[in-house]
């Protein structure tokens, strides 16, 4: 007699069983959905991380020809200036990148000629500013920052799986558990799941949301 009341199972273990296997429900399909929707986010950051460093590369391109190009001018303007060819001077001027003039104007202040402390041309000035190089860099920390965005949220996604991984662990525990009917077994299996799911919940809720 005893032992058939050892193996009956109380209406409470049922209802807990039923219980869990709704909270669990409820969270796989979340943390399944927020897996999802990170791991689409670390595509689109990736994406665009990859555009970016496009447009950069473009940019820089861009930037050196124009620096090599007005560097040329500059090489020209150095013999016509060795020259005395002051017209030749003049309109070699005129063909330097508007950036590239001012420091320009601010190296021949420098006394190029005669100081030794002169910077070796207007390039070399602290004040020159190429655009297009300029933009590269900017683009390329933008890029940069896209990309480590999109490893956070790829390693993200990763928990978010993990967890969903768990949770069907949570599920196993819970269904092997209806299939005894000694108590003390079915109890004990539901007491694991319970453990797991309790661990499982303080990981998810501390994961960003998207």
């Amino acid at each position: 007699m005893s032992e058939d009341i050892q193996r009956e199972t109380p209406r409470w273990i049922e209802i807990l069983e039923l219980s869990l296997l709704a909270v669990v429900a409820i969270a796989t399909a979340w943390s399944g959905y927020q897996a999802t929707t990170w791991g689409g986010r670390q595509a689109e950051l990736y994406g665009q991380a990859s555009s970016t460093r496009f447009a950069a590369d473009a940019a820089a391109t861009l930037g050196g020809q124009t620096l090599a190009a007005d560097a040329t001018i500059f090489t020209a303007w150095l013999q016509a200036h060795d020259a005395g060819n002051r017209t030749l001077e003049a309109q070699l001027e005129r063909r330097f990148t508007p950036d590239y003039a001012q420091a320009f104007q601010g190296w021949l202040a420098t006394d190029p000629f005669t100081s030794s402390d002169a910077p070796p041309g207007p390039a070399a000035m602290p004040d020159y500013v190429n655009p297009g190089l300029a933009k590269a860099d900017t683009l390329n920390a933008q890029a940069s920052a896209a990309f480590a965005d999109g490893t956070t949220a790829r390693e993200t996604a990763n928990k978010y799986a993990r967890d969903t991984v768990l949770f069907a662990t949570v599920i196993f525990f819970v269904v092997m558990a209806q299939r005894f009917t000694h108590r003390g077994v079915r109890l004990g299996a539901n007491t694991i799941a319970i453990a797991l799911l309790v661990y499982v919940l303080t990981t998810l809720i501390t994961l960003p949301r998207a």
